[in-house]
This record gives structure tokens, C-alpha cells and sequence, in this order.
């Protein structure tokens, strides 16, 4: 699992037919200062984050393919929770 920034959503004219429904975004693994740290990836997420929104992604493919009901999907990472905010002194 990775804290991540939200950069944008993944347009496409074609695509796997399993990412059918799914909105697709390009996640910013991020420190827990907020620095971006890593390779962006792209994940599915079904719990509508916003832009620049800070959210927990996970790199557990058959949990990815199990949520969109294919277990021969290319799908890899999801977003698993949004982070609503930060408590004081525990670090994110």
C-alpha cells in the first residue's frame, strides 16, 4: 500500500473490456511530507476521489481484478481509501 496524490484521470478510446464502468487515475506516490516519491501509476477507483486528493492505493493485483470481475484483467493497482484528513502528530 502507497499514500498517493491524485494527477488526473486516464482518458482512452480503447480499453480493456474489464475496465468497463471503471474510472481509471493517475496516482502520485507521495511521502508522508507530501513529496512526490516513485513512479506514477495508473489505478482504478470506484470511491470518486478528487483531483490533488490524497488517497491509499494498493498494488494487489488479484484484488484489483477480483473488484472488476476478471480474473484475466491487466488491472493492478486500485485505490483503496481516500484520506480525509490528518490527525495532529500522526504522521501520514
Amino acid at each position: 500500500m502507497l499514500l498517493a496524490r491524485i494527477e488526473g484521470n486516464v482518458v482512452a478510446t480503447r480499453k480493456h473490456p474489464s475496465f468497463e464502468g471503471w474510472r481509471l487515475v493517475i496516482c502520485q506516490p507521495i511521502s508522508s511530507a507530501g513529496e512526490p516519491e516513485g513512479t506514477p501509476q495508473i489505478a482504478i477507483d470506484s470511491h470518486g476521489a478528487g483531483m490533488h486528493q490524497r488517497v491509499v492505493i494498493s498494488s494487489d493485483g488479484s484484488a484489483a481484478r477480483t473488484a472488476v470481475g476478471d480474473p484475466k484483467s491487466p488491472a493492478r493497482w486500485i485505490v483503496i481509501g481516500v484520506v480525509d484528513e490528518k490527525e495532529p502528530g500522526i504522521p501520514v
